[in-house]
């Protein structure tokens, strides 16, 4: 961590900026600094040399403009929400997207624009008028840019696929300062690299998505089982959800039962794995679906019931709240092998902090009908992601937490098969290229080298340009 801006902003360029610029400029020293340079992720912290909060593509155009003058690195916000705190860099110019956060919803045509700085809690409330969603994560003040540009995961994936999967347009400005709106029709190849590895081309400033019928009323909610029967629960899991339909996400969840209002205050801190559904169908099916799950050995407690989906999408929110310390290790794996289930269970059993969790996202279905090479976002045919989270309110017991994450991810290390780009820490050049693989990265490359030359969107799971 540092304790002062590595770099400054000269007068002259501030003053050059701020005559163009229609948006808020923070920098050091300006009492808005300290709380402007805050993120989701309270173990990052990172002294930019001015914070840029823009209004539109001219604010946008403007500090990109700035940044190529002066010779600073950039670093772009919309949510904040990056694992390893990209959204901010040292010494740098941050452009910040959260005033553009307009939304607007066509129910004829079935599609909704967003601004950048959209939030996924906001675009759910808009689109649930509507009856309908994208979808779009699963904690509600995730940006949605980061999380649209990376892939996108989310409890309606397996029945519409990815937030990319949706996306019908963007508009990007580019390293040079060009506005350009990419579709399948127009820039297609800009397209296809968005859908997947878009931070690296350009600041997207607005998208367009596809709309889906959704709600209001989901069956959803976790069962809990003592972590000690998480071999059975997992090996009852694996086998029962080869025959589930789309309508349904699961993610498997090993923690310490938080002490929240629903949770009976005996089991809060208990050691628990919990499987978490989504049944975006009819109830009376999901009911069907669900019931050789809830009567699988004998639960601590049973909490999937119908409820609205904006209900639901904001189950996790108290459990990954901004400002606690965060570290993830991710990986992909291809099943839920005997010895997969042996080592996670093992590794479950030795949490320490309340706030650790390990999340077991189950894909296919329409994630999987999309063809690899249809967008740069990878994992198509995996089974599961594994997200392994160490986390604390504060320092105190990080480093142990942290050490617990790489112990469990490392012992699983035979059975990696990718990572999902969005669950990246900085872990360097060979993980971005587990994220995409060698074919697709040559074509990243070449992509990148047509839009951003320079490198000057570094501060993300970076691609660097062909030589």
């Amino acid at each position: 961590m540092g304790t002062a801006p590595a770099a400054q902003l000269d007068e002259a360029a501030f003053l050059e900026l701020e005559r163009s610029f229609s948006g808020r400029l923070v920098r050091p020293g300006d009492a808005a600094y300290d709380e402007a340079r805050r993120i989701w992720n309270g173990s990052i912290s990172k002294f930019p040399a001015l914070l840029a909060y823009c209004t539109g593509v001219a604010d946008v155009a403007a500090a990109l403009e700035s940044a190529k003058r002066t010779g600073l690195p950039v670093a772009v916000r919309s949510g904040g929400h990056s694992f390893p705190g990209q959204s901010l860099c040292e010494g740098g110019i941050v452009i910040d997207l959260s005033a553009m956060n307009g939304i607007r919803v066509d129910p004829e045509n079935h599609t909704v624009r967003a601004q950048a700085g959209v939030l996924l809690g906001a675009l759910d409330r808009e689109t649930q008028h509507f009856g309908a969603a994208v979808p779009a994560g699963i904690v509600t003040h995730t940006g949605l840019a980061g999380l649209t540009l990376g892939g996108g995961i989310g409890w309606l994936m397996r029945k519409y696929g990815l937030t990319v999967d949706q996306l019908l347009s963007a508009d990007v400005v580019t390293a040079d300062g060009t506005f350009v709106t990419a579709s399948a029709r127009h820039e297609p190849e800009l397209f296809w690299g968005l859908r997947g590895a878009g931070g690296n081309f350009g600041v997207v400033t607005e998208f367009e998505f596809r709309l889906n019928p959704v709600g209001p009323m989901v069956l959803a909610g976790p069962i809990l089982w003592p972590l000690e029967e998480a071999p059975q629960v997992l090996r009852f899991y694996r086998d029962w959800i080869t025959d589930v339909p789309d309508e349904l996400t699961t993610i498997v969840v090993h923690r310490k039962a938080p002490p929240l209002p629903a949770i009976p205050p005996q089991l809060h801190g208990r050691p628990v794995i919990a499987v978490i559904s989504c049944y975006a169908g009819d109830i009376e099916a999901g009911q069907r679906v669900l019931r050789p799950l809830r009567e699988f050995g004998t639960p601590l407690l049973d909490l999937c019931a119908p409820k609205p989906y904006l209900q639901h999408q904001s189950m996790f929110d108290p459990s990954f709240r901004p400002g606690w310390w965060y570290y993830v290790r991710s990986c992909d794996i291809e099943r839920l092998d005997d010895e997969v289930i042996d080592i996670s269970a093992a590794h479950a059993l030795r949490i320490t902090s309340p706030l650790s969790t390990c999340n077991i996202f189950h894909l296919g279905g329409a994630v999987a009908r999309v063809g690899e090479d249809e967008t740069a976002c990878s994992g198509r045919d995996v089974a599961h992601t594994l997200n392994i989270n160490g986390n604390c309110v504060d320092a105190e017991g990080f480093d142990q937490a942290r050490a617990w994450a790489r112990a469990w991810w490392s012992a699983l290390e035979p059975y990696h098969a990718g990572v999902y780009v969005n669950f990246l820490m900085d872990e360097g050049a060979d993980r971005v290229r587990q994220a995409y693989g060698d074919d697709k990265l040559r074509r990243l490359r070449a992509l990148k080298k047509e839009y951003d030359p320079g490198n000057v969107f570094r501060s993300n799971q970076n691609i660097a340009p062909a030589a």
